[in-house]
C-alpha cells in the first residue's frame, strides 16, 4: 500500500517537488494557503505561536486543513527542520486523489489521526 506522500509524489508527477533548506519557512501561521505537502525527504517542523509543537518525517502529510476549509487559512507555520524535498497537491488534484483513490482520504485522516495521538501522548 502506497503512503499518502508516494500518492501525492504521483498524482502531481516531478514539476512539482518543492525543495526547501534547512530553517527556511514553508509557510507561516494567519497565511491562506494553496497546498498540501507530503515529506518526501526531511523533517518539518511545525509551530504554533512561535512554539514548536510537532517535527514531521517523511511519509507524513500536513498543510491540509488549508484545503479542507473555507477560509483556507494556516493555523502553524511550517519549518524545513532539515533539507527537505517535498510534493505539494493544490485543492484540485486533491479532491482528484479523493476521487480517483478513495483510499487516499483514508490515509490522510490515518497520518493526521497518527499526528494527533502522538501529541497527545506527550502533553499527557
Amino acid at each position: 500500500m502506497l503512503e499518502p506522500a508516494q500518492i501525492v509524489q504521483i498524482i502531481e508527477g516531478k514539476s512539482d517537488i518543492h525543495t526547501f533548506s534547512a530553517g527556511q519557512e514553508i509557510f507561516k501561521e494567519g497565511e491562506a494557503g494553496e497546498y498540501l505537502y507530503a515529506i518526501l525527504e526531511g523533517e518539518v517542523e511545525l509551530n504554533i505561536g512561535g512554539k514548536p509543537v510537532e517535527t514531521l518525517d517523511a511519509g507524513d502529510v500536513f498543510g491540509e486543513g488549508a484545503l479542507l476549509h473555507s477560509d483556507h487559512l494556516r493555523y502553524s507555520t511550517a519549518i524545513a527542520k532539515t533539507d527537505c524535498k517535498l510534493g505539494a497537491m493544490n485543492e484540485r488534484h486533491f479532491l482528484f486523489a479523493i476521487q480517483e483513490t478513495p483510499m487516499f482520504a483514508v490515509d490522510v485522516m490515518r497520518s493526521y489521526s497518527d499526528r494527533f495521538r502522538r501529541l497527545k501522548g506527550e502533553l499527557f
